[in-house]
């Protein structure tokens, strides 16, 4: 007499590296999707104002208003979800971003493309309040360094890539395929995602009540501090870079796209020496990438006359961008393994308001003081912050005990 064994789920297999690495790299192209859209507004505020007969300069408001929402909605919207499957969580953050493009297409009017722009930044401001945690733990066990400078090629091939052939499509096309484009290529890596990613349980995400505690630990709050600090700076200088190469340099038009393209590749070179050395000496890349940055600002005015050591400068200043940005958020998920889901909203956040507050003050600059005093302005806070992460990296709590 045969007894019959009762019915038991499949247990699902754990992934194979070869598929734990498609989605360490397809989170990298979402990275570089994501970071496109939030600048590729840059290079298309003459064709959109054209299209509201609107000037390019009141067109605008986009950039500034998209890292405005970002800022203060990253900590809320990642609480309001906090206890959400976290595949399901990035599939659905996925159909917002694209409906947003959606309707940034069939825009009829400047005020419903501010609205999908509001609705990509809702998408974005989650995205990365999550997304460098799941790198993290979808990796590899003993490759979170490699796979967060992933991350960051994603985030420099929008740089080198996204940017201008954003631009190539909307002046071939019209602005409204460049984010049809955009759209396609979310839909195509949220597809990939859906089927590689692992069902994720919302782990160490943290609550409102882990505020109270990540407030009490100094060495996150001086992370989140020079985060503020050195992206003012950055973007203070660097979101008015073209027009320097253009007016205070003299250098032509495709000298500037070089420039241009150099600093944006740099990122690849950046992001490799933080996943080789980083976690070897982990004191080294948050001053060191400071110091870099601080030189290269300070250093626009003197090197303007040459091109050949403008490229030089740009080289170091692409690398110590992306190095500063990789090690201040591997430092964030370090000090807070506990509630990483919140710090990292906390330190998108802040991220932003560096953006945001950054090309306020360059623009106040180049009103008050002329557009070649930028980098100076930049170098003075870099110099700041260089002496800030110092510091912090003396700390006995900026390497936590395990």
């Amino acid at each position: 007499m045969s007894s019959q064994s009762p019915q038991t789920s499949p247990i699902q297999p754990p992934p194979s590296e070869t598929q734990q690495w498609v989605s360490v790299i397809s989170l990298a192209f979402a990275a570089f999707i994501f970071n496109t859209t939030e600048f590729v507004p840059v290079a298309l505020l003459s064709d959109i104002g054209h299209s509201f007969a609107m000037p390019a300069t009141d067109v605008g408001i986009m950039i500034t208003l998209y890292a405005w929402v970002v800022a203060p909605i990253s900590l809320p919207i990642m609480l309001l979800t906090k206890n959400i499957e976290r595949r399901f969580l990035l599939i659905t953050l996925f159909i917002v971003f694209v409906m947003s493009h959606a309707l940034s297409y069939i825009a009829w009017n400047f005020n419903i493309l501010l609205i999908s722009r509001i609705g990509i930044a809702f998408s974005h401001a989650l995205f990365w309040s999550i997304t460098a945690s799941l790198a993290v733990r979808v990796a590899p066990k003993g490759k979170a360094f490699q796979a967060l400078g992933l991350l960051a090629t994603g985030t420099a091939l929008a740089m080198v890539l996204g940017i201008p052939f954003g631009r190539m499509i909307g002046e071939s096309y019209g602005w409204r395929n460049t984010f049809a484009l955009i759209a396609i290529g979310a839909s195509v890596v949220c597809l990939i995602l859906a089927k590689t990613l692992p069902r994720l349980p919302s782990v160490n995400s943290g609550s409102l009540s882990s505020l109270k505690v990540l407030f009490k630990r100094p060495s996150l709050m001086m992370v989140f501090a020079l985060t503020v600090l050195v992206i003012t700076a950055q973007f203070t200088a660097y979101s008015y870079i073209e027009p320097f190469s253009l007016n205070i340099a003299h250098f032509s038009t495709s000298q500037t796209t070089t420039l241009l393209l150099i600093y944006g590749a740099a990122g690849f070179l950046g992001s490799y020496l933080f996943g080789k050395f980083g976690q070897k000496s982990p004191k080294l890349p948050i001053p060191l990438s400071s110091t870099i940055l601080a030189i290269s600002m300070l250093l626009l005015i003197p090197l303007s006359s040459n091109f050949t050591y403008f490229s030089i400068l740009s080289l170091f200043w692409g690398m110590a961008i992306i190095c500063f940005s990789l090690a201040q958020q591997a430092k964030t998920l370090n000090l807070a393994p506990d509630a990483t889901d919140v710090a990292m909203a906390i330190y998108s956040g802040l991220y932003n308001v560096g953006i945001g507050g950054g090309a306020l003050l360059g623009g106040w600059v180049t009103t008050h003081y002329g557009l070649m005093n930028i980098g100076v302005m930049g170098g003075i806070l870099v110099v700041l912050g260089t002496i800030l992460a110092l510091i912090l990296v003396q700390r006995k709590d900026f390497i936590p005990k395990m």
